[in-house]
């Protein structure tokens, strides 16, 4: 069968995340023309995840078990997480699981309205007061390709969503660098310089390039990999993470909660 399956897609998101992270954690040695298609690429990762999180939700034999596996690994990552970005905040792994949360309650609460207030309630609070990566663009983009019917679109609009919400947060901090709510809180990476927020803008076009690839998704499950993107996620980030402490690009003064 033509086009592409599953397999090969989480691979590609695998090395679109790794590219991105490493301009994170070692911005201090990328080029910047390297550093362009390597953040631009980490935008193809999250609109695919969250494609296939919705597909294992629907097709999950022990839903509990998946989310203890994701809750899991990402206990794992929050200190490695922590390195590679520079700031302490929860992991993808915590925001896949208030995705798959809301997917619930969707599915479970007839009432719309009620629905949508305990979902903009949660969504909130994956942004403060501890952030959580990709934050409230994160659930909306799960939610959506759950509630889109068509196949098609739901394959598609995502992917265009969070690149649009993801160009305009990098737009909005680039016009205000000084402003450390917009820094720390609405982009969620404290230490950013201006160079980085200009690149962090390119991250759209690998949300467009993630719209396109699964347009070409055949359907196909492919070859197992299970456990791959569990283990991959924490070993990446540890290898970036410690590096980068090693060689003293991380500012240890940036991991306090915002409450605290």
């Amino acid at each position: 069968m033509s086009g592409l399956d599953a397999f090969r897609l989480k691979w590609i998101a695998i090395i679109g995340m790794i590219l991105n992270h490493a301009v994170i954690a070692w911005w201090h040695i990328i080029p910047v023309g390297a550093a362009v298609p390597m953040y631009a690429a980490g935008g193809l990762t999250f609109p695919i995840m969250a494609y296939f999180v919705v597909e294992g939700y629907r097709h999950t034999s022990n839903l509990k078990k998946y989310i203890l596996r994701l809750a899991i690994f990402g206990a794992i990552s929050i200190p490695f997480h922590a390195l590679t970005f520079g700031f302490l905040g929860l992991n993808i792994m915590f925001t896949i699981i208030v995705g798959i949360v809301s997917l619930v309650l969707y599915d479970k609460i007839k009432i719309r309205p009620l629905f949508w207030i305990l979902f903009v309630i949660i969504a909130l609070l994956t942004t403060y007061p501890i952030f959580f990566d990709w934050g409230i663009i994160g659930v909306i983009v799960i939610l959506l390709t759950h509630i889109i019917r068509n196949e098609k679109a739901r394959r598609i609009v995502p992917a265009i969503v969070a690149g649009a919400f993801m160009l305009l947060f990098s737009l909005i901090a680039i016009w205000d660098m000084n402003n450390a709510y917009l820094q720390t809180e609405i982009v969620g990476m404290p230490g950013y310089d201006h160079t980085l927020m200009l690149v962090s803008a390119t991250f759209i076009i690998g949300c467009l390039a993630a719209a396109f690839l699964l347009r070409k998704f055949n359907g196909e499950r492919g070859k197992r990999m299970k456990w791959l993107f569990y283990s991959f996620y924490p070993l990446h980030l540890a290898l970036l993470g410690i590096v980068a402490f090693i060689m003293g690009w991380v500012d240890t003064s940036a991991f306090s909660l915002p409450f605290m």
